[in-house]
C-alpha cells in the first residue's frame, strides 16, 4: 500500500534519511521507534504528503486514504466536540451542522413566518442526512468519543472550551471514525487516561487497515504492533515482530556486531604488527606489500551505534517516621460535586500506592491533599514525623521560569551544589552538552518533565507523591526513572496510566469508585489478576 524506496532527507545540517527503505501493507500494524529527533515526524509529513524526500520516493497506491493524527491539534471552537469528529468524515459534517441549524430556527416563536420555507427545506437537509448515512455516523462519533472518556456534556458542548488534552482526543476520534485506508499515528496514547487507553487498544486492534505509530508506552505498543520500523543513523531497519521482540533482536544484533569488530581489530592490529616489523627488511618486502594490499581491500566493520542510556542514583532519602500520611474523615468538593465524603487513608513507610479510577473519581485531588496543595472542606490531612515531600504535578512543568537555562534553573535551585554535580544531574536527566544551554520556554514537554524530575530527585525527599510523571517521558528516560525509583528507599503515592510502570513500582492500589474506595494489598499485577480487569472503569 506505502513504499519508501531509497529516499534521502535532510534538514538544515541534519540528515534525517540516506536511501533508506521500508514497506507497510494491508493489514499491518508497524510500530515506528527511534530516538528523539530520528526524523519520525517527518517520515510521517513525506507519507502524507505534506513534505517531499530529497532523493528517492514515497509511493501510495492509488486510491488508498490516508487518515493523520499529530500533536499539534491546531485551532478547535465554536462548534461540538461531536460534530467536530463528524467534520473527518466529509460533507455529511455541513449537512448536521445545517440540520441542527434548521432544528434551532423551527423552535424559534420570531420565524413563525418563514415556517413553511424551514418545514421544506428541513425534510430535504433530512433527506440528504439520511442518504449519507448521517444518524449512524452521529451514533459510531459518540461511541468513539465515548470510548476516549467524553460524556454527554462534553460531547455536545463547545470544543472550544477543552483543555488542549481532551481536544487531542477529539483530534484522534476524528481519525478514528474516519476509517481511512491507512492510519498514521503520533502518540495517540499521551494524553489518555488507562480505561481509554485500554478502550483504544481494543479499537485498534480490529481495525483492518494499515496502521504506523508512535508511542511512549511499551505496553500498548507491544500489544497491537506486529512489525517494527526503527529508524537510526539515517537507515530503515524492519523488525518482524511485536516491540518486545525488537528490543531483544536489535539487543541480539548489537552484541554480534560488536563480536564481529572486536574480532576484525584483534586481526587488524597483528597485520599491523607484522607490517611495522618486518617493513624495513627487504627479505619480507612481498610479505610486508601483499599484507598491507589485503588491509587496504578489507571492509571495515563498524561498532555498533549504542543508544546513550542514561543511570540516575537516588542519593539515600532521610529515613521517615512509620506513619506517613494520614486522612482522617475528609470531605472535598466542587461547587455541588462532592468528590469525598469522610475519606480514611494511611500510608505507612516503604509502601508504594498506586492511584485507580476513572476519570473524575479524585485521583489527581487525593494527591494534592496528600501534597498540601488544596485543603479540605472538612476532616485533617496529617504528615508524619520526619516526613520530607516531593510532589510531582503537571502544573509544576508551567512554573519553570521560561527565560532561564537548563543550567541556570538547577543552579538556582541548589545553589550550593557544585557545578560538577550540577552537570552530572542533567546528564542524567538527558541533558547533555549543550542542552545546558537552552532556555527552559524553548523545551519539549517530556524536557520539561525531565528538569522538573531532576529539581525534585537531587535533593531527594522520602515521600514522593507523582502525578503522571511518565507523560511525555520517551522509553529510555522511563526506563531510567523507573530503575531509579526500583531502588528507592522512600515512600510512594503515585498516579499513572503507564501499566509497565504501574506493574514495576507498586506494592498496594487504592481504587476509587463510585461505589466508595477500596484497598488491595499487593501491587498493580496483583490487582489484576483478583479483579480480572486492568482499571477500575472497565468492570461491569
Amino acid at each position: 500500500m506505502i513504499r519508501l524506496d531509497n529516499i534521502s532527507k535532510q534538514n538544515g545540517r541534519q540528515i534525517l534519511f540516506i536511501e533508506a527503505s521500508a514497506a507497510l501493507n494491508k493489514g499491518e500494524k508497524v510500530g515506528l521507534v527511534g530516538p528523539n529527533g530520528a526524523g519520525k515526524t517527518t517520515l510521517f509529513r513525506m507519507i502524507t504528503g505534506e513534505e517531499a524526500p530529497d532523493e528517492g520516493q514515497v509511493a501510495v497506491d492509488r486510491g488508498v486514504t490516508i487518515g493523520y493524527f499529530s500533536q499539534d491539534v491546531g485551532e478547535m471552537a465554536g462548534r461540538s466536540a461531536v460534530a467536530e469528529v463528524m467534520d473527518g468524515a466529509g460533507p455529511v459534517s455541513a449537512v448536521a451542522a445545517e440540520l441542527k441549524e434548521l432544528e434551532t430556527a423551527l423552535g424559534d416563536p420570531e420565524r413563525a413566518d418563514e415556517m413553511e420555507r424551514l418545514v421544506e427545506r428541513y425534510g430535504e437537509v433530512q433527506a440528504r442526512f439520511e442518504e449519507l448515512g448521517g444518524y449512524a455516523l452521529e451514533a459510531r462519533a459518540r461511541e468513539v468519543l465515548a470510548g476516549l472518556g467524553f460524556g454527554q456534556e462534553m460531547m455536545d458542548g463547545d470544543v472550544g472550551a477543552l483543555s488542549g488534552g481532551w481536544k487531542m482526543r477529539v483530534a484522534l476520534a476524528r481519525i478514528l471514525l474516519m476509517a481511512p485506508d491507512a492510519m498514521l499515528l503520533d502518540e495517540p496514547s499521551n494524553h489518555l487516561d488507562l480505561e481509554s487507553l485500554i478502550w483504544l487498544e481494543q479499537f485498534l486492534k480490529g481495525y483492518e487497515g494499515v496502521l504506523l505509530m508512535t508511542s511512549h508506552d511499551r505496553e500498548f505498543m507491544n500489544r497491537i504492533v506486529g512489525k517494527v520500523v526503527e529508524i537510526d543513523g539515517g537507515a530503515l531497519t524492519t523488525y518482524a515482530g511485536d516491540y518486545a521482540f525488537y528490543e531483544q533482536q536489535r539487543a541480539l544484533n548489537e552484541n554480534q556486531q560488536q563480536a564481529q569488530f572486536e574480532r576484525q581489530q584483534a586481526m587488524l592490529a597483528k597485520e599491523i604488527r607484522f607490517i611495522e616489523r618486518f617493513k624495513a627488511r627487504a627479505s619480507h618486502a612481498a610479505q610486508v606489500q601483499s599484507r598491507v594490499k589485503k588491509l587496504e581491500k578489507i571492509d571495515r566493520v563498524e561498532p555498533p551505534r549504542r543508544r546513550q542510556s542514561v543511570l540516575f542514583e537516588f542519593p539515600p532519602a532521610p529515613r521517615s517516621g512509620e506513619d506517613v500520611v494520614g486522612l482522617r474523615k475528609v470531605r472535598k468538593a466542587y461547587g455541588d460535586r462532592v468528590i469525598y465524603e469522610g475519606l480514611d487513608f494511611q500510608v505507612r513507610r516503604k509502601e508504594r500506592w498506586c492511584v485507580m479510577g476513572v476519570n473524575g473519581a479524585g485521583k489527581s485531588t487525593l494527591l494534592k491533599l496528600v501534597a498540601g496543595a488544596t485543603a479540605p472542606d472538612d476532616g485533617t490531612v496529617a504528615l508524619g514525623g520526619s516526613v520530607k515531600l516531593g510532589y510531582f504535578a503537571q502544573h509544576a512543568m508551567d512554573l519553570l521560569e521560561g527565560e532561564q537555562t537548563v543550567f541556570e534553573s538547577l543552579e538556582d535551585a541548589f545553589p550550593q551544589a557544585g557545578q560538577g554535580a550540577l552537570r552530572a544531574l542533567a546528564g542524567c536527566f538527558g541533558f547533555s552538552g549543550d542542552d545546558v544551554e537552552k532556555r527552559c520556554r524553548v523545551l519539549s514537554g517530556g524536557e520539561k518533565a525531565r528538569l522538573v524530575m531532576a529539581k525534585m530527585l537531587f535533593d531527594p525527599p522520602n515521600f514522593l507523591v507523582l502525578d503522571e510523571p511518565t507523560n511525555h517521558l520517551d522509553m529510555a528516560t522511563k526506563e531510567m526513572l523507573i530503575a531509579a525509583l526500583a531502588d528507592y528507599e522512600g515512600t510512594m503515592l503515585f498516579v499513572s496510566h503507564d501499566r509497565h510502570f504501574l506493574a514495576a513500582l507498586s506494592n498496594r492500589v487504592l481504587e476509587l469508585t463510585p461505589e466508595g474506595v477500596h484497598q488491595y494489598g499487593g501491587g498493580y499485577t496483583e490487582y489484576v489478576a483478583r479483579t480480572g480487569q486492568e482499571a477500575p472503569g472497565l468492570r461491569s
